[in-house]
């Protein structure tokens, strides 16, 4: 069992620990011991075979035991008798907004509430606004949640889809019988959100093929099965549909299957006024009198219909076809281009990882700059800094610098906006650092004009240089609060402040159906993780994808800058101010 593995059970004993009621103490010292795992770098795995686990600070005998159990045998009796003791539904409430497990404990333990629907009936029938520490704002905003839960039961996030969908790509790849494939769908148009998976796949075998693909060990069902198509469940509980067609009616599948439906409709139409029939198979003549051209690949398609290649985070009809026809496509961000990053946290406030070895991450990353943006004094819940605290990281961020820090580190913060617009540190303090993201984490039911207001305001000052997460929202859990996006893109435009685009998958955050009217007004973009340990670094590939689909280029991304150039960059707007 690996590290991750066990720190999910131990995660898991917590909560089931908090929801029993027991001693505070007790659960904090599972949580505690989660924590030290995940800072530990060195070989767990022979650490804990050897029974030596109670060296990592933070890991006590008794719950060291446990760990070395669970390593060895692969299971740990201890947990499966906690969970015994609830019914397995109770999980799900985790799920809603605005539940912990104080509350869920209460839920159950006053009203026998252990699941989801179980919590609906209760609040409907205004059970829930009796219970001390509820009442009846809380219940309307438990049904709110519910609702939201319910809208999205059978969505998921890019971010959990993706290493299910690129483990299996790499397993197919593997079969001797496929000639091409890829991922298709709202996954490869680097949807945020994502309904189910598509594999299209070419082969002169079908049968064999599908054969392969339902001994995949992802697969918990086969749902339907016919010569060319099979759709499964897989043990995430997301469906997967593949396809297999014949070499030569690749490009056209994968063209069809990729999307979106609006896209492939003005495609066909297209298609029709040049005098051919498009489907999922084939282009050919509509009156039979001529040939159509040979088409390998779908760059040969598109070129078939006088249009350059329009690359799949585009194909969402919002302008590309015509683009394409006037040859107007942006050259679109890469991966390769991104140079640093600057919204990332450490331990010294919510973060899991020590500044040194987020830096060493970055290193190992390839990145040439990174900016440490712990949280500010009012974020309590993320053990944000005092003045004094984020004095102390600066001096140690620079010590560490001076030391001959492979990656050149930023100072910065990310800095509370408060109700009023004012920031959470003094103007004197900020200018001490290199840069600041200032982010709304408080008072998320203002109206729409005074949240527009409050932004604004925060905007204005000379010393943001970013606006991290702009509107809010947490995918599938948790709604944008209300807010006047094009008003705030005209600001960053006058005032010269950059938008996030928060590449976690749980945020993604300017949407990407803003960025091409930011881009218009000449606003922007940076690029940043929001990570709170050296993993989260990794997430820069979502923002990728998400500022693709925003028809974004290198040069519209500050941190596609060298090293060379960000600097200045950093200090334009206080110097203009």
């Amino acid at each position: 069992m690996t590290k991750d593995q066990v720190c999910t059970i131990l995660e898991e004993i917590a909560l089931l620990l908090e929801l029993k009621g027991e001693n505070v103490f007790k659960f904090r010292a599972y949580q505690n011991a989660v924590r030290a795992l995940e800072l530990f770098t060195g070989d767990f795995s022979t650490l804990a075979q050897e029974g030596h686990l109670p060296k990592i600070d933070g890991i006590g005998k008794a719950i060291a035991e446990k760990i070395t159990e669970l390593v060895q045998t692969g299971k740990l009796p201890y947990h499966e008798e906690l969970k015994a003791e609830f019914p397995p539904e109770i999980f799900d409430l985790f799920e809603i907004q605005g539940l912990g497990a104080k509350k869920i404990k209460a839920l159950n333990d006053q009203l026998g509430v252990s699941s989801i629907p179980l919590l609906e009936k209760a609040c409907r029938e205004k059970m829930v606004e009796t219970l001390p520490g509820f009442g009846e704002k809380t219940q309307e905003k438990l049904l709110a949640a519910i609702e939201l839960h319910h809208a999205h039961a059978k969505l998921a996030r890019r971010g959990k889809v993706a290493p299910i969908a690129e483990a299996i790509l790499e397993m197919m790849r593997t079969h001797p019988d496929v000639t091409r494939l890829s991922l298709a769908g709202s996954y490869r148009r680097a949807k945020e959100v994502l309904g189910d998976l598509d594999l299209v796949v070419s082969s002169k075998y079908p049968e064999s093929v599908m054969n392969g693909f339902a001994s995949l060990p992802e697969i918990d069902s086969i749902l339907l099965r016919g010569p060319t198509k099979m759709s499964v469940r897989l043990k995430s509980g997301i469906q997967c549909d593949l396809r297999v067609v014949s070499d030569a009616e690749y490009p056209f599948a994968l063209n069809y299957f990729t999307g979106s439906k609006e896209h492939n409709v003005e495609l066909r139409n297209r298609a029709l006024t040049l005098g051919w029939t498009l489907n999922e198979y084939r282009l050919a003549s509509v009156d039979e009198t001529k040939s159509p051209p040979c088409i390998r690949d779908e760059t040969e398609l598109y070129q078939a219909l006088d249009l350059a290649y329009i690359p799949p985070e585009l194909r969402e009809n919002t302008g590309e076809l015509e683009a394409a026809a006037q040859n107007r496509l942006p050259k679109l961000i890469e991966w390769s281009n991104l140079r640093g990053t600057f919204h990332n946290h450490t331990t010294a406030s919510d973060g899991k990882n020590t500044l040194q070895e987020m830096v060493d991450a970055a290193d190992e990353l390839g990145l040439d700059y990174l900016g440490i943006a712990d949280h500010s004094k009012s974020s309590v819940q993320a053990n944000g800094l005092s003045e004094e605290r984020l004095l102390n990281q600066l001096a140690e961020i620079r010590a560490l610098q001076q030391a001959g820090s492979p990656v050149r580190i930023f100072t910065g913060v990310e800095c509370d906006i408060l109700k009023d617009g004012s920031l959470d540190f003094a103007d004197d303090l900020l200018s001490q650092l290199d840069y600041v993201v200032a982010s709304v984490h408080s008072s998320f039911t203002l109206s729409e004009e005074e949240m527009t207001a409050r932004i604004i305001r925060a905007m204005e000052n000379r010393y943001v240089t970013m606006l991290g997460h702009l509107t809010g929202r947490i995918l599938l859990t948790r709604e944008p609060y209300a807010v006047n996006i094009p008003k705030l893109i005209d600001c960053a435009a006058a005032t010269g402040t950059w938008i996030e685009l928060n590449a976690n998958p749980y945020r993604l955050d300017m949407d990407w159906r803003w960025w091409h009217l930011a881009k218009d007004k000449g606003v922007k973009c940076v690029i940043n993780p929001d990570a709170h340990q050296t993993k989260g670094l990794l997430d820069l590939f979502y923002g990728v994808g998400i500022a693709r689909k925003g028809w974004l280029t290198r040069n519209d991304v500050m941190n596609c800058l060298p090293l060379s150039e960000i600097e200045t960059a950093l200090r334009r707007k206080r110097q203009l101010a």
